[in-house]
């Protein structure tokens, strides 16, 4: 069996604001831009793409008006506190809601967490294990 890497879909509620939250606000760039989809240029970590919140679950199968902490949390990995504090920044000027502000983490690293304008969750952290994994470019 081959294994392949596929994008992380994320269901938005308005394309427009979502694509305008990661290019504008955290610097993101589009890779494939499809309408009802869109994909991000990933570099060395996971693809990670939106897909209208509605349409998503039709394709799923379930229902789109899902509420409250879903146990799901993106987590985007950078080489340096300084970048972390760079992303948390963007997001926040983006209207990001800030939910932990970077700081020290008890098992080491550097990290934070907000919730983005459909309120998915990502951590954004270093790791206090050096160099060896992969980081967002």
């Amino acid at each position: 069996m081959t294994n392949h890497v596929i994008p992380t879909l994320i269901g938005i509620r308005d394309m427009e604001a979502a694509k305008r939250f990661y290019t504008d606000g955290l610097g993101w760039k589009i890779k494939n831009d499809y309408g009802v989809s869109v994909f991000f240029e990933s570099g060395n970590a996971s693809p990670i793409g939106l897909y209208g919140r509605e349409g998503l679950a039709e394709v799923v199968g379930t229902d789109p008006d899902g509420s409250g902490f879903s146990g799901l949390v993106l987590t985007c990995e950078l080489e340096d506190e300084a970048q972390v504090d760079e992303m948390m920044a963007q997001a926040e000027k983006a209207d990001a809601t800030i939910l932990k502000p970077a700081d020290a983490l008890p098992w080491g690293g550097y990290g934070g967490t907000f919730a983005d304008l459909d309120g998915y969750v990502w951590r954004v952290g270093c790791s206090a294990r050096g160099n060896d994994r992969p980081t967002a470019d």
